[in-house]
């Protein structure tokens, strides 16, 4: 048996591939073919009980629970559902602790993945329920990036979330919404709880859970980074296969205003974060994202919008900037961009040449919208 599949069993089967679980089945005595069965089961099917496991006997079924295992996908716990769709989850992880972290559900999603390169896809619907949908999905239980105008900062960094704990978030979601992968269009976005990269084997071997074992595209993935250099150095060497589109947590100009409100800034500024950029091998079509928010008199000026687009340029890469007025918590000492801001600082982006985006909010009532998320219980 593998080194990963000993550390996580005899307890969760959710989290390990088709090759670890064919190992858990050659332990239990059966052949290696069962451990596809298994695979199918918790990750095409989605059971969530050994017990339900039809394509295996009532006998192997009971050996596996009497050994210990158990499918060990975490579980939606809390759902709070705002005015305009969205469904915020308290999702409780399998492990010993019950941990747990958030994910959101959007239908139509947010418009976060216009102009990255993936919008020539198919985006309709048959049957109408909805075109798209974004699952924005934790990667660690709170989050110790410290960035001053995000909710999530307040709870520091509890842990890490395993592979199969930010895995399983995506595949209760699909369970919950009934989604038929390879029909449906699902994008993923790693920006929830948590700083991925800090993070980022277990991000990574969540992203080929999700490509090999439940079926989803890479390239409707994205994932959000304060700008931890390793690790996009590290995610520059990844497989075109196997690797999300990447997004760039800016939000400030220049270095000065960025450090204030991203202390990260002090140790990996604006430039080595767009050097280790520089580095990614993007796919035909593809953009990279600087996501930007908005804070009313701190960075919604049009001086600040001509700051970027000096920067954007400066990369030398297809980017796109997506512009988020910031969505308000309580004890955060920030204001919302005055009406007009936004697109106005769209407008002067545009006129430098780089496409800009507003990101929708969405779930603001629930505390669903980007930087609201801190396992917020009244919604």
């Amino acid at each position: 048996m593998s080194a990963r599949a000993a550390e996580l069993g005899p307890q969760a089967l959710f989290g390990l591939d088709g090759e670890e679980l064919a190992e858990v089945m050659v332990a239990a005595g059966e052949p290696r073919w069962r451990g596809r069965q298994l695979a199918e089961a918790i990750y095409g099917q989605r059971v969530a009980e050994i017990s339900s496991i039809s394509t295996l006997s009532k006998d192997l079924r009971e050996k596996l629970v009497k050994a210990g295992w158990a499918v060990g996908r975490p579980r939606i716990a809390q759902v709070f559902t705002s005015v305009d769709g969205t469904e915020r989850y308290l999702v409780e992880c399998a492990g010993a602790d019950r941990q747990t972290v958030e994910t959101v559900w959007m239908p139509e999603g947010d418009d976060g993945e216009t102009g990255d390169g993936s919008e020539g896809e198919k985006e309709d619907k048959d049957g109408g329920r909805w075109r798209r949908a974004t699952i924005c999905v934790s990667s660690q239980v709170g989050c110790a990036v410290n960035c001053q105008f995000c909710l999530t900062a307040k709870l520091g960094l509890q842990r890490n979330l395993s592979a199969g704990e930010i895995a399983g978030q995506v595949v209760s979601v699909l369970e919950r919404q009934g989604v038929e992968v390879g029909k449906e269009r699902v994008n993923l976005a790693f920006m929830g709880m948590g700083e991925p990269f800090l993070n980022y084997d277990n991000f990574m071997g969540a992203v080929r859970l999700l490509v090999k074992e439940v079926g989803l595209s890479p390239q409707r993935m994205t994932v959000s980074t304060s700008g931890i250099v390793p690790g996009i150095e590290r995610f520059a060497g990844e497989a075109t296969e196997m690797r999300p589109k990447l997004a760039i947590s800016l939000n400030a100009p220049n270095d000065e205003v960025r450090s204030e409100l991203m202390p990260i800034n002090r140790k990996w500024p604006i430039e080595a974060v767009m050097a280790a950029v520089r580095g990614v091998k993007l796919r035909a079509r593809e953009r990279v994202t600087f996501e930007y928010v908005l804070l009313g008199g701190v960075t919604d000026q049009p001086s600040h919008a001509r700051e970027v687009a000096r920067l954007a340029r400066r990369t030398g890469l297809p980017v796109k900037v997506n512009l988020i007025a910031w969505n308000p918590g309580p004890g955060i000492a920030y204001t919302m961009p005055e009406e007009g801001a936004v697109e106005a600082f769209k407008r002067v982006l545009m006129g430098e040449g780089i496409p800009a985006y507003l990101r929708r909010p969405r779930g603001r009532d629930i505390f669903a919208a980007c930087g609201q998320l801190k396992r917020t219980v009244e919604g």
